[in-house]
């Protein structure tokens, strides 16, 4: 049951990031994803929106350790390094 907890969390993290990162574009660049996504990464900002997508990691592991969902919020903390070394290699 530990293991699915934090696969569940990872989930969590990786799906608040990006919505993080789709609300970003959508509201402040007012481009399609998939385009925003291409022109921030043609102009070298792709780092900082996905660092702006994670803010919505962070209500989430907040709300999680409410909930004493301690592994889930592992999970969270996981995903936002696997992201964070996805995005060092883009």
């Amino acid at each position: 049951m530990n293991k699915i907890d934090l696969l569940i969390g990872f989930v969590i993290g990786i799906l608040a990031s990006i919505l993080g990162m789709f609300l970003y574009i959508t509201f402040a660049v007012h481009s399609d994803f998939i385009a925003g996504i291409q022109l921030m990464k043609s102009e070298g900002h792709l780092g900082k929106i996905v660092t702006l997508g994670s803010i919505l990691d962070l209500i989430a592991f907040g709300i999680l350790l409410k909930m004493n969902k301690e592994l889930m919020a592992r999970g969270i903390v996981l995903s936002v390094i696997i992201l964070t070394i996805i995005t060092l290699f883009i």
